[in-house]
């Protein structure tokens, strides 16, 4: 693969890029792609041939958590379960969690997830008062200093049983949202009131304007059944912004028929759907001494099938819920392909890693198409077996047609903020 010329228009000859991206009906097409001022172009230019090289738009990433990343050398989770990451983030946050450490683990992540070629993230926000005054005000200005670099939004998170009451104790951090251009989010749990406490945060999003984004049933109990309350009452509330729900584990272990009623139920709505697989293999199903029997993944190919825009997501990074990952959206779309088995299926499933999820935020759509920026991951593999079988590490980022650093920051980076200890 050679060196790709930035001062003068280039044709980039002999390419691989997946037939959906182009409009093409094969699953992987060889083509050529034009680059001119940044942006590509309709034709012309000097040839480079790039030897099959494989060639994606800069990704979307839909749901992190920038604000928990990095924190595992000081506060590993003792069991690896979703409760010992609850109970482990809990009092790093209340420790440690100050705009100063906030910003340094963001910034973080941002290079990692820069140099790997992701063009837009939304975060979520752990936005228990008075850490929601703290991690906004630090969101919004690490925001203006990407600009340009990474397209950024945040959604705030709690849990739906955090408050007595949804409608009055989050308005409050609902106005930070809103001041700050976020999006209204929270975790529901199947607690007896939990349709009142979601018809409670869609008044609140509602008189805000605000669009929405939820943390439903990352569970394996098939009685957790939040996703179909979701829908039920963006139904019966006629909330028409956009809805976001991430997870949905439970329907996995599920009746069928139910499962799949919900999710014709989902599709009324016009609800989106995020599955972060690697987090939910990592935490669902975890029992001392015992074999994981259930993946924790949700029904993506029966959502697909319904028309639901399903994407997927890298989640935690190196924090009490996942002890792993980089943002590293070619690691999200290899471990996707193996846990969710969309290979031998629909050969537009790389959709999910960059329209969908750019649909259900509001990102401006990655591109190939004429005038789209020229902002591309181009690896040396020249099919799906070369790209899912090595990490890809060599891969050249093009930014507005220019290759990008893409050396990753050292961790020893964070080593003093790991000096703090619970």
């Amino acid at each position: 693969m050679q060196a790709i010329p930035e001062d003068r228009r280039v044709r980039l000859i002999n390419v691989t890029v997946p037939g959906c991206l182009i409009g093409a009906a094969e699953d992987l097409v060889v083509t050529d792609l034009s680059l001119a001022d940044g942006r590509i172009a309709a034709s012309g230019g000097e040839e480079i041939d790039m030897a099959r090289a494989m060639v994606f738009p800069c990704f979307v990433d839909m749901h992190t958590h920038l604000d928990k990343g990095h924190i595992w050398p000081r506060a590993a989770n003792p069991d690896g379960t979703f409760l010992g990451a609850l109970t482990t983030v809990g009092a790093d946050r209340e420790a440690n969690w100050s705009a100063e450490d906030v910003r340094a683990r963001m910034t973080f992540a941002l290079k990692c997830a820069y140099a790997h070629g992701t063009r837009a993230i939304r975060t979520h926000l752990d936005s228990i008062p008075p850490q929601d005054r703290i991690s906004w005000a630090v969101f919004e200005e690490v925001r203006g200093e990407w600009e340009g670099r990474i397209a950024l939004q945040a959604a705030s998170l709690i849990g739906c049983d955090g408050h007595e009451s949804i409608a009055s104790d989050y308005a409050a951090t609902a106005d930070i949202v809103a001041k700050t251009g976020g999006v209204l989010g929270m975790v529901t749990y199947p607690v007896p009131d939990v349709r009142q406490r979601i018809f409670d945060f869609f008044t609140l999003a509602g008189e805000r304007d605000l669009t929405a984004d939820f943390h439903a049933d990352e569970t394996m109990d098939p009685e957790a059944e939040t996703l179909r309350a979701i829908a039920e009452c963006a139904l019966e509330t006629g909330f028409d912004a956009p809805v976001v729900v991430g997870h949905c584990c439970s329907l996995s272990t599920q009746d069928e028929a139910r499962a799949l009623d919900t999710l014709d139920l989902v599709a009324k709505a016009g609800l989106h759907i995020v599955s972060l697989p690697m987090c939910n293999l990592y935490l669902q199903d975890r029992h001392a001494g015992r074999t994981p029997r259930n993946r924790g993944i949700t029904l993506a190919h029966e959502m697909k099938a319904r028309g639901i825009n399903v994407s997927f997501a890298s989640d935690n990074t190196r924090d009490p819920f996942y002890a792993y990952g980089d943002l590293d959206m070619i690691e999200v779309m290899r471990q996707a392909t193996r846990i969710g088995h969309l290979d031998h299926s629909d050969a537009d499933w790389t959709h999910t890693f960059l329209k969908n999820p750019a649909k259900a935020c509001g990102f401006d759509a990655p591109s190939l198409a004429p005038g789209a920026p020229a902002d591309l991951v181009i690896t040396r593999a020249r099919d799906w077996t070369e790209l899912f079988s090595r990490p890809q590490s060599d891969r050249v980022v093009l930014r507005g047609g220019k290759a990008i650093d893409t050396t990753l920051p050292d961790y020893s980076d964070l080593d003093h903020l790991m000096e703090t200890t619970l």
